[in-house]
């Protein structure tokens, strides 16, 4: 697929892999611990208890994994086996339809149909903005947020660092957002850092320039909790509800988060202005790493936090911090890391844009490249939170409530892991599933001019098809 490595670094974060690894060690040391108690101190403890029939010593049974890797040999897909199993769904496929299939060990494509057709792709646009975040940004890093010294005595400056994910909500309380850096800690770092009362907080959002929405989204979506205007100081994404996925946002973050800011330290007086370059900082805090935003991304589909690591991709390239300017920035990212997003066009990071174009090739081979075996100089491990933040089919994030129990797609129920899109007539489907015979698929299925409705359970229908399929 002639790829090309990462942008920058390549600093590796053990992350969500070695956390379950020291899940599963404790887990069979723990399973030995018991055995070894059964076999050693229960005939003892009966004995000295005077109770007849000391049972005898248990051998512990040593555990058997339940889940293990994926057989390298598993048998490989024919195009003519996939053909007869996918063809006729695709055939009867309302509106217009792309989709392929591919196999993320060798990148070959083994099933296409128009795939090279751009298609409006609703929020699988998102993998191509993750994508280009993965590869430009430190996984470490996180979005920062500051608080620096005024000019005027009694004075700070609030300024926005692009995080999304700043809540209001007091130690112990969580919104929807991993890892959410505290506004009540930044203001407590402050108040010990000031030299006296502060009346006067100042927001400053010039992190950002340009128009707060971007051409093609409805204005309706704010008032419908999909969205809030994108500057780069807000709380909790802009919900009036931070444990609500999809609630009423404000029109006004940067403003609100300032008023905040200013209950906790006790100011009078909240304006717009900008920090002066030397200003003395007075406390800071940090997001989530980006890796795991990413993630988040993926799982939810929020597109405040999308729309913020497009920005943060732009600023990390030396682009305009803009709508453009971040689109034209995720572009360049994934073609500098020997990617071909040739007709792909974007105005958004989140895919929330009906003037957003993506080819099913571009989203399966980003998704094939974050899928593809860990090994040698070409690795691309690094791109693994696309994969390991894909909602489950009937199991979480915008997939909890797809593949029903009664559904055509049940086959697929907990095997797809897949990116989800949809739009006023768009749906769109990107991910991957082990086949029948165990070998692993990258899928990448988009329709546009017909309902949701009646296309998003035919896609998913597509996916349960590739689960259950040996198709050699």
């Amino acid at each position: 697929m002639g790829f090309g490595g990462r942008i920058g670094d390549t600093l590796r974060v053990p992350g969500r892999g070695v956390r379950r690894g020291i899940t599963v060690l404790t887990v069979l040391v723990l399973a030995g611990g018991v055995g070894s108690a059964v076999s050693l101190t229960a005939p003892t403890l009966v004995s000295d208890l005077g109770l007849a029939g000391a049972p005898a010593a248990v051998e512990p049974v040593p555990p058997v994994p339940s889940l293990g890797p994926l057989a390298a040999t598993a048998p490989l897909p024919t195009t003519a086996g996939l053909e007869s199993a996918l063809g006729a769904a695709v055939e009867e496929m309302p509106g217009r339809f792309t989709g392929t299939v591919l196999d993320p060990v060798t990148g070959d494509v083994l099933w296409a149909s128009d795939a090279d057709r751009a298609l409006v792709p609703g929020s699988t646009a998102k993998i191509l903005t993750a994508a280009a975040a993965l590869l430009t940004l430190n996984p470490t890093d996180g979005f920062v947020t500051r608080v620096v010294a005024g000019a005027e005595p009694g004075t700070v400056v609030l300024v926005g660092g692009g995080d999304p994910t700043l809540t209001a909500l007091p130690e112990g309380e969580d919104g929807t957002y991993p890892g959410a850096a505290r506004l009540a800690e930044l203001a407590a770092e402050v108040q010990q850092a000031a030299t006296g009362p502060i009346d006067t907080v100042v927001i400053d959002t010039s992190r950002y320039d340009g128009p707060t929405s971007a051409p093609g989204w409805d204005p309706a979506d704010v008032g419908a909790g999909f969205v809030t205007p994108i500057v780069p100081l807000m709380l909790d994404g802009g919900r009036a509800d931070p444990s609500l996925q999809d609630g009423p946002r404000t029109t006004e973050p940067a403003a609100e988060a300032g008023q905040a800011l200013a209950r906790l330290l006790g100011a009078d007086d909240v304006e717009e202005g900008t920090a002066t370059p030397d200003a003395q900082r007075l406390g800071a805090v940090t997001s989530a790493p980006f890796s795991e935003l990413v993630e988040h991304v993926m799982r939810t589909s929020d597109n405040v936090l999308a729309e913020a690591l497009a920005r943060e991709v732009a600023i990390a390239r030396g682009g305009q911090p803009t709508f453009a300017g971040a689109a034209e920035q995720t572009l360049a990212a994934l073609t500098q890391a020997g990617f071909d997003p040739t007709g792909a066009v974007l105005v958004d990071g989140s895919g929330l844009s009906t003037q957003d174009e993506v080819p099913a090739r571009v989203l399966g081979t980003l998704l094939t490249a974050a899928a593809t075996p860990a090994e040698g100089d070409r690795d691309t491990d690094f791109l693994r939170p696309l994969i390991t933040g894909l909602p489950v089919a009937g199991g979480d994030g915008t997939l909890d409530d797809r593949f029903g129990a009664e559904a055509p797609s049940s086959p697929g129920r907990g095997l797809v892991r897949a990116k989800t899109g949809t739009l006023t007539n768009v749906s769109s489907l990107a991910g991957l599933v082990t086949d029948a015979d165990g070998r692993l698929l990258v899928f990448a299925f988009m329709s546009n001019g017909a309902s949701p409705a009646t296309v998003r359970p035919r896609l998913d229908a597509l996916a349960a098809e590739l689960s259950g399929c040996g198709c050699t």
